[in-house]
């Protein structure tokens, strides 16, 4: 189980022209601060210095968060349909993956 946020949601067209949506979705994890560790003093410096920059100037967002593609789907406006989820720009959901099915469950 995974949790995923919708990313983006644009129209195409299928193969065969059939209009359809481009569904893509990111997986989401929390960042350790303390998993990335520089290897060098000259490295470690810079990462002070920077953690310090966005400590003083807020304009510099920290982030607690990694993104990464997960899923993009391409599904026709039947196949969409027949999913029965409505999908929604950074809504979040926890997906699993059991029995070669894939569920999305709305958190």
């Amino acid at each position: 189980m995974f949790r995923i946020r919708v990313n983006k949601i644009e129209s195409n067209r299928d193969v065969d022209g059939n209009l359809g949506k481009r569904i893509e979705l990111l997986e989401e994890r929390e960042l350790n601060p303390y998993v990335l560790r520089p290897q060098t003093d000259e490295a470690k410096m810079a990462q002070d210095i920077m953690q310090a920059l966005q400590q003083q100037m807020p304009f510099l967002p920290q982030r607690q968060q990694l993104s990464t593609p997960k899923l993009i789907l391409f599904l026709t406006e039947q196949e969409y349909d027949s999913l029965g989820i409505v999908f929604d720009v950074n809504q979040v959901y926890e997906v699993v993956l059991d029995n070669q099915a894939i569920r999305f469950r709305k958190v």
